[in-house]
């Protein structure tokens, strides 16, 4: 499929969103150049002020990546090591569980893992030692040309503000014959357990219900948008492959906890209630569905591969 076939089709209008970011002070090792040692602070929409505290990067970690994204993580690795890299760039690694995954599938791969919040990058380093860790944000990444044989990111480029603009910074930094590998969720319907967190959420707060999980990480679930933007980010050769994947937890209440307590959605909850009280109601309302033993739920995301053609 060639992306500039979707340009008309789709648009690309967006609703920025992203964690609130904090320089660290010290300079921080690096497997990738710099260009021109390029240090920066981004402004960042009002809804982005609350910041992902420590506490939320270790809920996020602790109870949601191994239900819902350590599935994705060796599949995209998977897909990754298939194109034999020697260097590879991951954006918005989160916590690491794809850079994990990436240590495994390419143990001598030169990989250095980015996002950009402090708190995910802490974590992350400690999770995921083997990688080179800083922070960076992707709409201007402070890496040469030509530095990367692959791109990764898994579920991050739902939050990019500007996609096409963090698409061209990708071409930018990727060699020639290098891939952009990246997963961005399908629509809310098709993850039954991110559908019953927000039906829960709308019976708590009826009049104004939180809404980041269908308008931010289910967001961008078209693929004739994700086309288009990519061929603006002059991207021509295009696969897209829509996946099935099992959430698998031990119990409702620790995904009622990592999604109330773990993701943005606990900066709405805080700010139209107490959030003990609500992650309680949530989980009660994910009892319902699942009963009080191990929870066994679908959830589909498209896995994207492009090259500049």
């Amino acid at each position: 499929m060639h992306a500039a076939d979707a340009v008309d089709r789709a648009g690309h209008a967006d609703e920025a969103y992203a964690a609130t970011l904090a320089l660290p002070g010290a300079q921080v090792a690096r497997a990738l150049p710099l260009r021109g040692n390029l240090l920066y602070r981004r402004g960042m929409p009002d809804e982005a002020r609350h910041i992902w505290a420590e506490d939320m990067s270790t809920a996020y970690d602790e109870l949601l990546v191994p239900a819902v994204f350590r599935p994705w993580a060796t599949d995209l690795a998977t897909r990754a090591a298939a194109h034999g890299p020697q260097d590879v760039l991951e954006l918005a690694a989160g916590t690491g569980v794809l850079t994990r995954a990436l240590a495994v599938a390419l143990p001598a791969a030169r990989t250095t893992a980015t996002d950009l919040n402090d708190a995910m990058v802490d974590v992350g380093r400690t999770k995921a030692p083997a990688a080179t860790w800083r922070q960076a944000d992707a709409m201007q990444l402070p890496f040469d040309d030509d530095s990367a044989d692959l791109v990764a990111c898994q579920f991050g480029v739902m939050f990019f503000p500007d996609r096409p603009a963090a698409y061209r910074e990708v071409a930018r930094v990727l060699r020639p014959g290098g891939r952009f590998l990246f997963t961005t969720w399908a629509a809310l319907a098709t993850h039954e357990v991110e559908a019953e967190v927000m039906a829960a959420l709308a019976a708590v707060f009826p009049d104004d219900p939180p809404s980041f999980l269908a308008r931010v990480p289910h967001g961008y679930h078209e693929v004739d948008r994700v086309a288009a933007d990519l061929a603006m980010a002059g991207f021509r050769d295009l696969d897209v492959e829509t996946v099935e994947r099992e959430c698998r937890a031990p119990s409702v209440d620790d995904l009622a906890r990592g999604y109330c307590r773990g993701t943005p959605l606990r900066a709405e909850i805080e700010a139209r209630g107490d959030l003990e009280t609500c992650t309680g109601q949530v989980a009660a309302a994910l009892r319902t569905r699942w009963g009080t033993g191990p929870v066994l739920a679908r959830m589909s995301a498209h896995i994207v591969t492009a090259s500049l053609g």
